[in-house]
């Protein structure tokens, strides 16, 4: 089995970080929430893996290399527009031949990994393999509809009354059959080739499409909100490990993990929380739930349940919270100014100003 994951899209809900980034790259506890993916895609045995990638694919291609880090061999396909995961398919026909293939977005964070979904898709083939899970609100998904046996129906993208609540998460194992099924269909509404259209030929044309369903956490890390959840479940599972400095002054509370070079001064760390290396952390406090990327400069400030990304320097804040910082971005106290009162007062009046 070979594996295809979706880098590319211009991630419009996680603006102005994606104008400047892959939406894939952003981190989750240090690490770009794209290395999680193909993390499990090694681990679940398969070795060839094509990344379409879009606008910022050479920022990709030297984060991901060759993927020798991951123990997989890594082509990459360019798709200069967002057209669509069935345009996706056709992108990668030579690449995918005639071998079953994993299809996996990489802004996806499962906590299960793939390994169970990629062994059961071998020992019981179909034309295609969905992963579902429950939601509160179908209507933003496509979602699918499923017999007694668990075999899919019929899919519907975005349904305004939506037969079920099962939604798909991303996840797809598909056969030979799917390069067919993208060449049928017809562009959608927003003018892009839609997996569930492609899904849905091939339920119509008598092919067997099978699903399986979990429960256990997902996201889709496509908006500041998803991704900080998705940085407090992955800090629930960190262990604590100190390598870089702590004076005497300082207090580590719980799991708090510090980097070789990075140094806390003066300051009082409750995990989880992960600091990053060459970051330099004084007269703060820092966590629960934060992640401190590389480089970063923390000085008489507040942080908790955020991200900063490399470079970030806060000064002087009195309380930041549920916040995603940017790359080189500054935040310090106002400055303040003088005082002044502007009057327009009636004939005969009385006024008292305090200062």
């Amino acid at each position: 089995m070979k594996a295809l994951v979706l880098a590319g899209g211009t991630g419009s809900r996680l603006r102005p970080f994606t104008f400047t980034s892959a939406k894939q790259l952003l981190p989750i506890a240090n690490k770009p929430v794209l290395f999680y993916g193909l993390e499990a895609i090694a681990a679940a045995g398969v070795e060839e893996v094509a990344v379409v990638v879009g606008h910022h694919g050479a920022e990709v291609r030297e984060a991901v290399a060759d993927g020798a880090r991951f123990g997989l061999r890594i082509t990459y396909l360019r798709q200069d527009e967002p057209l669509g995961l069935a345009h996706a398919v056709l992108l990668a026909r030579e690449f995918l031949g005639d071998e079953d293939f994993l299809l996996y977005l990489g802004d996806n964070y499962l906590q299960e990994g793939l390994t169970g979904f990629v062994r059961r898709a071998v020992a019981d083939p179909s034309a295609a393999r969905l992963l579902l899970t429950p939601v509160a609100d179908p209507t933003a998904f496509g979602v699918a509809e499923l017999d007694a046996r668990g075999d899919v129906l019929r899919l519907e993208e975005k349904p305004d009354r939506p037969r079920s609540d099962l939604a798909l998460i991303g996840v797809y194992a598909f056969g030979p059959q799917i390069h067919a099924a993208v060449r049928a269909i017809s562009p959608s509404g927003r003018g892009e080739l839609e997996i569930t259209d492609a899904v849905q030929w091939m339920i119509e044309q008598g092919l067997r499409v099978s699903a399986e369903t979990t429960e256990r956490p997902w996201r889709d890390t496509g908006s500041v909100e998803d991704l900080l959840e998705v940085n407090r479940q992955v800090l629930d599972g960190m262990t604590g490990r100190v390598e870089g400095k702590v004076d005497p002054d300082s207090t580590l509370v719980g799991r708090v993990r510090v980097a070789e070079g990075a140094v806390v001064r003066g300051s009082r760390v409750v995990g989880p929380v992960v600091i990053g290396a060459g970051t330099v952390v004084s007269d703060s406090s820092i966590g629960p739930y934060t992640s401190i990327a590389e480089d970063c400069r923390i000085q008489d400030s507040a942080i908790a349940h955020s991200v900063l990304l490399r470079g970030a320097h806060v000064e002087g804040a009195s309380r930041i919270e549920c916040s995603l910082i940017g790359r080189g971005a500054a935040v310090s106290p106002a400055p303040r100014l003088p005082g002044a009162h502007r009057l327009v007062i009636g004939d005969h009046s009385r006024v008292q100003l305090t200062s």
